[in-house]
């Protein structure tokens, strides 16, 4: 059971991290060619807080459940 929410977990992660990456990606590309890069890079911090931020709770729920899919008596890496 512990494997299954562990992979589960994984999965979740993943999902959520490139949906967010790469829309992230997407619209920091569109202001990019749309604006000068003064202006671009002005407004660069906003798309990457707004991304950022649900990238970053997907990698918890990767290394979380990666964490909890690993055996417990398993030391290799």
């Amino acid at each position: 059971m512990r494997q299954f929410f562990g992979g589960l977990l994984l999965a979740i992660g993943v999902l959520i991290m490139t949906g967010s990456g790469l829309c992230t990606l997407w619209i920091i590309g569109m202001g990019l060619s749309s604006m000068s890069i003064g202006e671009a890079l002005s407004a660069l911090p906003l798309p990457l807080i707004v991304g950022g931020v649900p990238f970053l709770i997907g990698l918890g729920m990767f290394f979380g459940g990666r964490a909890l899919a690993r055996d417990p008596g398993d030391t290799a890496k």
